[in-house]
C-alpha cells in the first residue's frame, strides 16, 4: 500500500504538470506538518507518532469514528491539523499488542484512497461515454 501521493505514475501528456504541481502540494503539506508538530526529546521518548490522512473530510461522526478505532489501538489524539490530517501518539510498549489488533494499527489512510476514488471516477466516466456510444449508434 503506498502513503498519500507515492508510488502513482502519472501517464497522460498533460498530467506530468499535474503530477509536479501535486508533489510540490504534498511537499508543502509535510513541511506545514513539520512545522506545526516541534517536540523536545522529553517529548519523543516512549512514544510514537503518525498522522492518519484522508481524501475526503474527516468531521462529526467520521472524526468521532477514527478516533475511537485509533484508541483501540492505543494512539491518543494530538492535533487536528485540518479536516483532511490527524496526528495521533502512543506509547511505544503498546507495540506488543498490534497482534490483536483489528485495524492496523500503522494505518495512515482514513476511508477511501485516492487511488480507489481515481479509478471510480475513471469507471464512471467510461460507463457515461459507454452508454452515449451506444445510445449514439442505436438511434442513428
Amino acid at each position: 500500500m503506498f502513503a498519500r501521493g507515492e508510488g502513482y505514475e502519472y501517464r497522460c501528456c498533460w498530467s506530468g504538470a499535474t503530477a509536479a504541481a501535486a508533489a510540490a502540494h504534498q511537499a508543502k503539506l509535510r513541511e506545514e506538518e513539520e512545522r506545526l508538530t516541534t517536540y523536545s526529546k522529553d517529548d519523543l521518548t516512549g512514544w510514537e507518532f503518525k498522522i492518519v490522512r484522508s481524501s475526503a473530510k474527516i468531521r462529526g461522526e467520521k472524526f468521532q469514528q477514527l478516533c475511537q478505532e485509533e484508541a483501540e489501538n492505543g494512539w491518543e489524539l494530538v492535533k487536528k491539523f485540518d479536516d483532511y490530517r490527524v496526528r495521533f501518539k502512543r506509547p511505544v510498549e503498546r507495540r506488543q499488542q498490534d497482534g490483536y489488533s483489528e485495524i492496523d494499527p500503522y494505518r495512515t489512510q482514513f476511508g477511501a484512497s485516492e487511488a480507489k476514488i481515481v479509478v471510480l471516477v475513471l469507471g464512471i466516466t467510461f460507463a457515461f461515454v459507454a452508454i452515449i456510444a451506444f445510445l449514439a449508434i442505436a438511434f442513428s
